[in-house]
């Protein structure tokens, strides 16, 4: 029996993290009270090996954390390790009060097709199913049950993560169900998560609705090829679909980036390394400055979010690497100006020639409900990056790359609104969704 209450919570946390086996805590636990040691337990664990001086000292700050909580706030918010569950009983259709609740929710958004879960302190809990949010039941969820239901699935150093940045991505598999990428953040009501679910492996072109010409994008032996578009648009699926064609037909190294890591890619022709920011690497500059001395053929990289990462996907780029990245921009014109932009004026003009010289495509893209309310299709602005193309970003004036998009059919390339005007043609839309999505309404087909 362990003794002490301080003990006792803490052999409940190193249970939960699964740092130590309950075998090998009662082992302790005897030996503790047999001797009448006044070691803490944590010492003792540590003394004969069961834990690390760093796993010791992670679940002393989780300790710490939680003691705080339950002493400073007037409606103490339930710990990973809360002792009981409190009460909900308008809630006990879904069995929120039962051990890892929120497996069961994640089970239930699998089942209903919805590509996200929404958990809200304050809110009811919501599905997205194509694009739309709707509460799977009518209650509120409190404070307590949301952060007790996230806190249950974070590893430990997810949950330090989260308690002193203040949010943390990661990616949670559901043994025999599926996997998530999840974001945990904390607020002014309380602590909200979301998961956005991926599926078991990655996908064809034609699962995405996506033209089978893109397939040739996986075929550039050197260069960046960009996927963009808003949150939530499908770039990071869409990327998964290209580093799949290029895994079954080629013999490379690659090496992907992410944070987290999404889909999962096994060794086929290619060598797959999978990095990901924190567990893996510091950053994704970090990680990249390492792959160009690791060999690589394709780098992948889940975003380029700053100065530093974007300098090196282009050097990787002009270095006879072929990268593939995705970027939160709207459209081909506005992403080479988000590249261009980051840098400082001094910079420009070699950048601008660097850019010229190793852009390859620009896939902008959006998911679009269809007319007949059976999920979203894909509408894209593709952009090839011919000689005109360098020439008008060489020269500044990118503001012409409209022209060549309107001129360049031939060559795959296509605008924004021409391919929502072509899915309300095939009836695939609707003309009023159509024009939600548009760039130029007026240009969009009656």
């Amino acid at each position: 029996m362990i003794s002490g209450p301080d003990d006792l919570l803490f052999g409940r946390i190193a249970l939960h993290y699964k740092l130590v086996t309950r075998e090998q805590l009662l082992e302790v636990a005897q030996w503790q009270a047999t001797e009448a040691s006044a070691l803490k337990l944590g010492d003792i664990l540590v003394e004969k090996g069961y834990l690390t001086p760093g796993q010791l000292e992670q679940i002393l700050a989780v300790q710490k954390d939680y003691l705080s909580r339950q002493t400073a706030a007037p409606q103490p918010a339930a710990s990973r390790v809360a002792a009981e569950p409190s009460p909900a009983p308008a809630r006990q259709a879904l069995s929120l009060d039962a051990p890892r609740a929120l497996d069961r929710l994640l089970e239930r958004t699998l089942q209903s097709g919805a590509s996200d879960l929404h958990l809200h302190s304050g809110a009811p809990i919501k599905m997205r199913t194509h694009g739309r949010l709707a509460d799977l039941d009518s209650a509120s969820l409190d404070a307590r049950t949301a952060e007790r239901l996230i806190l249950e699935i974070l590893t430990i150093e997810q949950a330090t993560a989260l308690r002193q940045r203040g949010q943390v991505d990661f990616a949670y598999t559901l043994a025999g169900i599926g996997r998530f990428r999840g974001n945990a953040y904390r607020h002014q009501r309380g602590t909200d998560a979301v998961f956005r679910a991926i599926p078991p492996k990655p996908p064809a072109l034609e699962d995405l609705g996506l033209p089978s010409m893109l397939a040739r994008f996986a075929n550039f032996h050197q260069g960046i090829v960009l996927l963009t578009g808003p949150a939530g648009c499908g770039k990071s699926s869409t990327l998964a679909a290209l580093l799949n064609i290029i895994n079954d037909e080629r013999r490379d190294h690659i090496i992907t980036i992410e944070d987290p890591i999404e889909f999962i890619h096994a060794s086929k022709g290619c060598i797959v390394n999978q990095r990901q920011v924190g567990p893996h690497t510091g950053s994704f500059a970090r990680a990249l400055r390492a792959a160009l001395r690791e060999d690589p053929d394709i780098i992948a990289i889940g975003e380029l979010r700053d100065l530093e990462t974007i300098s090196l996907a282009l050097t990787a780029a002009e270095t006879g690497h072929l990268v593939l990245a995705t970027l939160h921009t709207n459209n081909a014109i506005r992403t080479v100006n988000r590249i261009l932009g980051v840098f400082p004026p001094n910079q420009q003009d070699q950048i601008r020639t660097m850019v010229s010289e190793s852009l390859r495509a620009v896939v902008s893209q959006r998911l679009v409900m269809r007319a007949d309310g059976r999920g979203r299709v894909p509408a894209l602005e593709i952009l090839v990056a011919n000689k005109a193309v360098g020439n008008l970003i060489r020269e500044n004036k990118t503001f012409q790359i409209r022209s060549v998009l309107q001129i360049g059919g031939a060559l795959g390339m296509c605008q924004l609104d021409s391919s929502l005007s072509e899915l309300v043609k095939s009836r695939m839309i609707t003309r009023e969704e159509a024009l939600r999505h548009a760039e130029e309404p007026q240009r969009i087909a009656g």
